[in-house]
């Protein structure tokens, strides 16, 4: 990369601008410390406008479940058949027309601990080994996506997981479960998103959001930046989470980028930040010596203004007792 020096500003906020060599001076840093890993950022130029781009890493700080999608927005699933056509045996044509029932075919099934070359055959009458049938058949979860669907003793072909991962991410491994699908994220864990320097806090929550197919609304989460000191600085929906990233520095062990509930948290400042670490002890200490400064203080005042006092009371006197002149 060349980083030149430049004069033009970026925004990296509202009403807040830096210039282009300076964000390349940080670029410069936060590169070098992720060299040879895939969390270097690039930049570009596209009609006159300075562009960064690459993966943010944001990690989860959520005190509340969220919940996840039944299944992918590009999957349509089919309702069930009603129970009664189903007992009954019959099915529902692609325009709800009656379709006749079909007889059950014979069911070969293969014994996984018998030989290779032993089979049986099921018979559609054969009540005992049709419920060995339902038994060693696997089930289903009750939504139909592919990543909402759990098989029991089934392994995914190569084809079904490279579906899977094109529809849908995990959160920590966690793939969308019926019994699961309202959980929190383990408190720390981490992710992360490609984005770019031009994409404000709100579209940076929506594209994490559906990354994940989480339901929840975006604007029921902020973004923070955390620093190791306990200070909490909200993004405003006006800022830009890269360039916040870009300025903070590059070393995760001063500073993150946190997921949070937005009115689940409070900001911190630095001033109260330097406090909070502290055992209740020392900041009792802190206190009273603050109040004994206080009250010195408080004295001090007071006997500047009783001399003052007694002064004035003194000229008005004399003042009072000295003869009229005319």
């Amino acid at each position: 990369m060349d980083y030149c020096s430049q004069t033009t500003l970026v925004p990296c906020g509202q009403d807040k601008y830096i210039s282009k060599n300076e964000l390349l001076v940080h670029l410069k840093t936060y590169n070098l410390y992720y060299e040879g890993q895939n969390l270097q950022l690039r930049h570009r130029e596209e009609e006159d406008e300075f562009i960064v781009e690459g993966l943010l890493n944001i990690f989860w700080g959520l005190r509340r479940p969220i919940r996840l999608q039944m299944q992918d927005d590009n999957e349509r699933i089919r309702p069930p058949p009603s129970s009664s056509s189903w007992h009954s045996g019959c099915n529902l044509g692609a325009h709800g027309s009656m379709m006749k029932p079909v007889a059950i075919p014979d069911i070969q099934i293969t014994d996984t601990d018998a030989a290779p070359g032993s089979d049986r055959r099921l018979s559609p009458t054969g009540t005992r080994d049709l419920k060995a049938l339902q038994e060693d058949t696997p089930q289903l979860m009750r939504t139909h996506s592919d990543v909402g669907v759990r098989r029991r003793g089934n392994v995914r072909t190569p084809s079904d997981q490279r579906r899977i991962k094109r529809h849908r991410f995990s959160i920590n491994g966690h793939f969308y479960n019926h019994k699961t699908s309202v959980f929190t994220p383990a408190y720390g864990s981490i992710t992360n998103v490609r984005i770019n320097s031009t994409m404000t806090t709100p579209q940076v929550l929506k594209l994490l959001l559906n990354k994940f197919k989480i339901e929840n609304s975006a604007e029921e989460f902020a973004l923070y930046i955390v620093h190791t000191s306990g200070e909490k600085q909200k993004l405003k929906v006006t800022d830009y989470p890269l360039i916040a990233r870009i300025l903070q520095g590059p070393c995760e062990q001063v500073s993150k980028v946190f997921l949070m509930e937005k009115d689940q948290v409070e900001e911190v400042t630095y001033d109260v930040a330097q406090y909070i670490k502290f055992e209740m002890p020392v900041l009792k200490s802190f206190i009273q010596k603050l109040k004994e400064e206080e009250d010195r203080e408080v004295k001090k005042l007071m006997r500047k203004y009783t001399v003052l006092r007694l002064m004035i009371e003194q000229r008005l006197e004399e003042i009072a007792e000295s003869p009229a002149t005319i």
